[in-house]
């Protein structure tokens, strides 16, 4: 059974840092694409950056580029997303997720094999 788990969210002023870390259970993790995806409510879910197998490949969002940073650590099979200069419209429930695709593939399709239950980040005042 593949189990996904997302921790580190929670509420940040603007300006600020979080770091989200996702570890992932019932698969070869260095296997697999893993990435990130956020919904806000009332918006469309967003695929906001993913990483290769091997971490030598990566894709981000244009709306976090630059302010975003994925990585990977396939000895502790663990998944992290640096979020710095946040902004309040990077407020959302984010999301893990991993993918057998590439990750080319994965962000022309949208959407991952499995995913967590997702952490809340705030940016707010």
């Amino acid at each position: 059974q593949v189990q996904v788990a997302e921790s580190g969210g929670g509420l940040v002023q603007p300006g600020g840092s979080l770091r989200l870390s996702c570890t992932a259970s019932g698969v070869t993790f260095d296997d697999y694409t893993m990435g990130w995806f956020r919904q806000a409510p009332g918006k469309e879910r967003e695929v906001v950056s993913c990483i290769s197998w091997s971490g030598g490949n990566t894709l981000y969002a244009d709306s976090v580029e630059g302010r975003f940073t994925i990585s990977r650590d396939n000895a502790k099979n663990t998944l992290y997303l640096q979020m710095n200069s946040l902004k309040p419209e990077d407020t959302a429930m984010y999301y893990c997720a991993i993918d057998r695709g590439s990750c080319h593939e994965t962000w022309a399709r949208g959407d991952f094999d499995y995913w967590g239950q997702g952490t809340q980040v705030t940016v707010s005042s």
